[in-house]
Parts: C-alpha cells; sequence; structure tokens
C-alpha cells in the first residue's frame, strides 16, 4: 500500500467473498515495503517447519512435528515474504504475522543467507554488527538498489527444497536455494562470520533457526534494466508445462527455469521478443500447455516440444543405429548430411584379401590354416553418407536417402558446395563426399570423390540423391571446400583446385603440403590448412594465371586437429587447436618486421582449452547495444570429450577492462581446492620450445563469478580497477547477448 502497509486478502470458497485481513505489521514511511509475496509449504510435513526445532536432528526423523488432529495445519502453511526498500527481506507467519526469519541487506547478494533477528544479543554484539555493515552502508548509499520482485516457492517433490528469487532494480535475478543447517545453540553467526556466545539462547525456539539459503547461479543473460513506471508480474510460476515444473521469467529476455532434480536450468527464449504476460494453460485442445503475449500484441497458445529440457541446452536424441561422424548442413532444402558407419559381419576373405591368393596353388601347412581362417567373419565397420530432414512440429526426424559406399571405403569429409559450371555459366549446389580406402599399410593409399545432387522428392525415395560423379585420387580425400565456384581438395599431402563443367572435374591448380591436410578453410580468395605436424599455412587464390600462392606460414612444429578464420569486421585472425590441448590465434602482418617481410604468422593469442577441440564453426555474433560491428563473428568449439566451447572477438576498450577485472578475480574469487586458473590456462608445450604469446584472452569461466559476489566486493572490486559495476556488467551482458545463439 501507499503508507507501506499490506492486506491480506483472504477467499472464501463457500459463499465465493473475500474479505479483507489486516495484517499487524506497522506501516513505516522510513522504509517501506517494495515487494511482497504468499509462500504456501505445502503437505502434512511442511519443509520449513523442520528448520524451527532440534527434534528432527536427534531423533533422525520428523513423526514428531506432523499435526495429526485434522487440523488445517496438516495442509501445509502459509508464509508472506516481505522486502523493504533498505533491502531487508522478513518472512512472517500467515495469519499471525509472527516474524520468523530476517535478512538484513538482501540486495547485497550474499553467498549464504541466515537469521538476522538477535534481539537479545548483549549491546556490544550489536555495536559490532552495525560497525561491520556501516563501510557497506556507505558503498550502496548511492546505489539506489531494491528488491521489485519476490517469489518464493517449493514444487512438488519429497525431498524438495524452497527457492527464493528476488529481481532487483538495476535487473540482477537473485536466486537462492533453502538447505537444513544444524547450529550449535549457544552461538550465533554473525554476518562477517564471527560467532557471539549467547548463554541465554537469545533465539526464540519459534523461529526458523535452522533455515538457510545458498546463492545459486544464474546467467546474466535473464538482466534487465526496470522501466520507469513499468509494472507487471515476471516470475510466473508453473506446475506442470510439458512434464517440467520451474518458473518462467517474462520481459524483454524471457528465459524459462526448469527445476529437474533440485537443480535450475536455465533456457532462453529468443523467439518472439519481449513478452508482457504469460500463464499455464491446460485443457482438452491444449495438454498442459501455456499462453502468453507479446510486447508486439500477439497472443500466442504453445505446447513445450518434447526435448529433454534437463541439461544445459534442451537435447532431443535422433537413433541412428550407428555412429556419427561429420555433419554438415544444406540450407536450401533444410536438410542435414550425415556421415555414419555402423558394424557388418565379413569373411575374412573381404576383409584381408592378402590373407587368400587364389592364383597360387602351392599351398604349405601354415597357407592350410590361414585357409581355415577365411571361413570366419570378422566384424568391420561399414559407412554411408545419409540425408536426414529436421523433424515438423509433432513428427520426428526422417532419414531421407543414403549414399553407400564400396567395401573398405571410409567415409571422411561432407561438404555441401556451390560450384560454377563452365558449360552453362550457372552455379550448381552439389553434396560433395570425400573417402578413402582402408587396405593396411601394404597398399598404396587411395581416395574417392563424390558429387550428388539432392533433390526432394516426397513420393519417391530413391530420387532424393543422385550421383553425377565419382573418381579415384591418390591419396585419401581428407577435406574439400568451394572457392568462388571450384571445388578445392585435399588428397593426402597435395591440395588440387578443380573446375566443373557438368560432367567431370579438372584440376588446374595444386600446392604441396609438407604431411598430410587434416582441415581447409575458405574466406573470399583466402586458404587456410592445417597440416598434421607442421601448423597452419595461409594461401591465396590468384584468378590471373591460376596459381595458389603462399602468403605466410607458421614455422613452428604444431600437431594441429581443426583450423579456422576468426573475423572481426576488417580483422582477420587465423585460430588452430593442437594435441595438448590449446588454441593459438595468428594474424597476417606483411608490414612488421617480425613477420620475416610477411612470410611469418605473428600470435595474437593463446589459451589452454584442457580439451582437444576437433572442430571449429563460424557463426555470425548479434548486434548488440554498444557494438556497432555487423561483420563480426564467433567460433564454436567442439571436443572429443564432448564439451562445447565459444571464443569470441572483443573491442579494446572492453578487452582491457574485463583483463583488469580478470586479474582481480584470481586472487579474490575462492577456487576448487585452490587451483590457480592462471597457471591452468598457460599454453602447454609437453617439454617443446616455445616463445609464450601475448596475453589477449579472458576467461568467462572465471569472469561470470564477479556476479556472484556480493554487492560491497563489486563495488570495491570495480573501484580499484578504475570503472563501475554497471559499466561490468554492461559489458558481460552484451558479451552474452552477442554470443547467445549458444
Amino acid at each position: 500500500m501507499t503508507d507501506g502497509s499490506i492486506q491480506l486478502i483472504v477467499g472464501d470458497p463457500a459463499t465465493c467473498t473475500v474479505a479483507i485481513n489486516s495484517a499487524t505489521i506497522s506501516p513505516s514511511f522510513a522504509d517501506p515495503i517494495a515487494a511482497c509475496s504468499l509462500y504456501h509449504d505445502k503437505g502434512p510435513d511442511p519443509w520449513l517447519r523442520k528448520t524451527s526445532t532440534d527434534a528432527w536432528l536427534s531423533t533422525g526423523a520428523a513423526d514428531d512435528l506432523e499435526v495429526t488432529d485434522g487440523s488445517p495445519q496438516d495442509q501445509g502453511d502459509i508464509y508472506c515474504v516481505i522486502c523493504r526498500e533498505s533491502g531487508r527481506l522478513d518472512l512472517f507467519e500467515v495469519p499471525s504475522f509472527r516474524c520468523v526469519f530476517s535478512i538484513d541487506k538482501f540486495t547485497s547478494g550474499k553467498n549464504i543467507l541466515v537469521d538476522t533477528y538477535l534481539p537479545d544479543l548483549p549491546s556490544d554484539a550489536q555495536r559490532t554488527v552495525k560497525e561491520e555493515t556501516s563501510e557497506g552502508d556507505k558503498q550502496e548509499s548511492g546505489q539506489n538498489m531494491k528488491v521489485i520482485e519476490i517469489a518464493m516457492q517449493k514444487w512438488s517433490g519429497q525431498y524438495g527444497r524452497p527457492f527464493l528469487f528476488g529481481i532487483l532494480s538495476d535487473g540482477t535475478i537473485l536466486c537462492y536455494h533453502a538447505y537444513f543447517y544444524e547450529g550449535q545453540d549457544n552461538m550465533v553467526k554473525m554476518e562477517g562470520g564471527s560467532m557471539v556466545e549467547n548463554a541465554v539462547n537469545s533465539i526464540s525456539t519459534s523461529r526458523l533457526r535452522n533455515l538457510r539459503f545458498t546463492r545459486v547461479f544464474l546467467d546474466s543473460l535473464t538482466r534487465e534494466e526496470a522501466e520507469a513506471g513499468a509494472s507487471g508480474q515476471r516470475i510466473v510460476n508453473f506446475s506442470n508445462i510439458g512434464g517440467y515444473q520451474g518458473a518462467f521469467l517474462a520481459g524483454t529476455r524471457p528465459a524459462w527455469l526448469m527445476v529437474c532434480r533440485e537443480r535450475l536450468r536455465l533456457h532462453p527464449q529468443l523467439c518472439d521478443g519481449p513478452i508482457v504476460a504469460f500463464t499455464p494453460l491446460h485443457n482438452i485442445n491444449c495438454n498442459h500447455g501455456f499462453i502468453y503475449y507479446t510486447a508486439q500484441g500477439f497472443l500466442k497458445i504453445c505446447q513445450l516440444p518434447s526435448l529433454n529440457y534437463d541439461n544445459d541446452w534442451p537435447v532431443k536424441k535422433i537413433p541412428l543405429r550407428g555412429t556419427p561422424h561429420q555433419i554438415t548442413y544444406f540450407a536450401e532444402k533444410n536438410l542435414y548430411a550425415l556421415i555414419v558407419s555402423f558394424p557388418v559381419s565379413r569373411p575374412v576373405s573381404q576383409v584381408l584379401p592378402s590373407l587368400v591368393d587364389q592364383d597360387n596353388n602351392h599351398l604349405t601347412e601354415g597357407d592350410n590354416i590361414i585357409s581355415e581362417d577365411a571361413h570366419k567373419s570378422y566384424a568391420v565397420d561399414e559407412f554411408e553418407v545419409r540425408i536426414l530432414e529436421p523433424a515438423k512440429s509433432g513428427s520426428q526426424w526422417e532419414a531421407r536417402a543414403s549414399v553407400p559406399l564400396q567395401t573398405s571405403e571410409n567415409a571422411i569429409s561432407v561438404r555441401i558446395v556451390t560450384l560454377l559450371n563452365t558449360s552453362t555459366k550457372e552455379n550448381e549446389t552439389l553434396l560433395a563426399i570425400g573417402t578413402a580406402y582402408v587396405q593396411g599399410e601394404d597398399v598404396a593409399a587411395r581416395g574417392r570423390i563424390i558429387l550428388a545432387s539432392i533433390k526432394q522428392d516426397s513420393n519417391n525415395s530413391d530420387n532424393w540423391v543422385n550421383e553425377v560423379y565419382s573418381k579415384e585420387l591418390k591419396g585419401a580425400i581428407s577435406s574439400l571446400a568451394s572457392l568462388q565456384g571450384h571445388l578445392l581438395i585435399a588428397a593426402g599431402s597435395k591440395i588440387i583446385l578443380h573446375q566443373w563443367n557438368g560432367e567431370e572435374l579438372n584440376g588446374f591448380a595444386f600446392y604441396d603440403a609438407p604431411h598430410y591436410v587434416v582441415s581447409l578453410n575458405i574466406v573470399k580468395k583466402f586458404i587456410l590448412f592445417g597440416d598434421i605436424h607442421k601448423s597452419i599455412y595461409f594461401l591465396n587464390w590468384k584468378e590471373e594465371g591460376a596459381q595458389l600462392s603462399l602468403l605466410a606460414k607458421d614455422f613452428g612444429s604444431l600437431n594441429c586437429y581443426a583450423t579456422e578464420f576468426l573475423i572481426d569486421g576488417t580483422t582477420l585472425s587465423l585460430v588452430v587447436s593442437d594435441d595438448q590441448k590449446n588454441i593459438q590465434i595468428f594474424y597476417y602482418a606483411p608490414k612488421s618486421m617480425e613477420s620475416w617481410k610477411g612470410q611469418k604468422l605473428l600470435p595474437r593469442a593463446e589459451f589452454h582449452v584442457g580439451a582437444h577441440v576437433s572442430k571449429f564453426l563460424r557463426l555470425q555474433m548479434l548486434p548488440t547495444s554498444l557494438s556497432d560491428r555487423t561483420n563480426r563473428y564467433a567460433l564454436l568449439c567442439g571436443t572429443l570429450d564432448g564439451s562445447i566451447g565459444c571464443v569470441a572477438p572483443l573491442d579494446e576498450l572492453t578487452f582491457r577492462r574485463l583483463q583488469t577485472l580478470q586479474r582481480k578475480l584470481v586472487d579474490v574469487v575462492p577456487h576448487v581446492a585452490g587451483l590457480n586458473p592462471r597457471a591452468f590456462r598457460r599454453f602447454r608445450s609437453n617439454g617443446n620450445a616455445h616463445r609464450p604469446g601475448p596475453d589477449n584472452i579472458v576467461d568467462c569461466e572465471l569472469l561470470r563469478y564477479y556476479e556472484m559476489l556480493p554487492l560491497d566486493d563489486q563495488l570495491e572490486i570495480a573501484h580499484q580497477i578504475g570503472t563501475t559495476r554497471s559499466q561490468i556488467l554492461i559489458n558481460l551482458n552484451d558479451l552474452n547477448v552477442g554470443t547467445s545463439f549458444l
């Protein structure tokens, strides 16, 4: 209310009337109520009731706490959560409105919340508490931080514990999870960590003295500044939407908070823009669905897709009956081409044809043994390329067609390429497949290039893929790419550029690599390839003279795993991962003296990932409020241990600010097992000679802990590095928004 008080409205289902129950909380104009919410601790054995006594700790059961006389308390207790503009949070019993739990400075975002109601402490102890918090009050005085929305909820489950949510005026969302704490009866823990002895048991047994809250990390992607005069509920709880329970965050950046096994899973909703209102909906036409209203004026009734939301990303598993190796996307047809291998039983005569010599009629005793083994069957992997069509609403992914390969032929690479037909002068989009024949070390390596056209034919699945060209080449075809209408093929240690005339490929330019090409990347007329032992090479394609010329290379020895270009406006960088789980970034600077007249690639940054990066995927970053660059790309990294990472460019000013913050957090944040993140991220050379490169990468895994620090620590760190807390949060938020395709 405007006078700082609250009113409780009680409904009577028998008479369908409501009555106002005035709460016995005296209004305070000096510290009015900023937000309030009701919490129903459901069930015959309410969870919060256990925290008000130590009986359950001594007996190991909570049966003594249950009320068995059939009173309304058997259905649970009701509490009122109140936040005042000073940042104080109180938990009251309803309808008596007796305070059972209090938290001073809830807006400071402490990691652990404890009951700070200490009425019987001696005056010197109270004076100690005030002195510990006076400095923080001075720092917060200019922030005008207050809670604009509060919510507390415990979802169904035998062992469920309540969550406490709070939205602050600067857009920060605080999330806490309740837990039991067994403390000493004569000791009370202060906010600063000191223990004060109270022999007369200062805390009343009616208070929730064993209740504690621990903070839960939430991604800053959900942050949004509170607009002046804006109203409306952002946190909407739901108990069953698509079989999941949790809360929905409305606003300009809506998101889902799924509660799975007592863990919060945050999933942003990037479609439809800002959402003004949201509510669950369940009827015969929309089973366990929801309805929401967008800022553009659209009202939508929806259901959740059948995905597994108990992960960092929503996951849907597609049965392949085989092992996937490589995938590429055909954007024009909305199809995926996937290399799959599966085990089959083959006789040994087909697996190892050199064991059986059909032309040799002179068999020895040992040859008879080989002949007997030739009738046995062995399991080998056969490869094929499948064409998958994504699932439409309510349907499954379907394999529309497949390209079978020959015996002992392994598919290594698959790409969708656009080739210029020199006969018709038209571009053709084809599926290119590179293979290798695996026939043992005694047989010379060979490979095959396959070009196929894809047509969507719903009537006949045999017409989906039509092979238009096939040719064997010397060496395994490890990589494919299209370069200005031509097909670039890496066959063993050779890179050959081919022309397409509609019937065959004709090579007209080549380049010799040192050992074996593991990856090819194209940007305009520039080529980046990685050698298995000799690091990366930077080439240029010249149309006049049809030449692949070397611009620069890395003269060091590096066992490459994957390569890719990193684009930031007009700046082009070259990224490579190696067998020591590192990522290195190089750049081409022909005017620099250190580049040996442009022959050497110069290091820009290096970073230890901790996993073998086997693939880079270049994705365009989304625009942000502070960045005016549109031609900016991030690299999505896939590793051999199943993890996914991201490397994104930053502008100079933001990088310097976050790098300084990172150095402070190394000393401020308590690390797991006392490990040092700077030592972990240092480049690993495995004993080889290596000149340390520039320290031009910031670790977002460490930077995200800044938002988990208490408000006082955030303000102090920002002051020490010469910036403000709001500026740091804006930079972190823009980085999350730019890479929100994750």
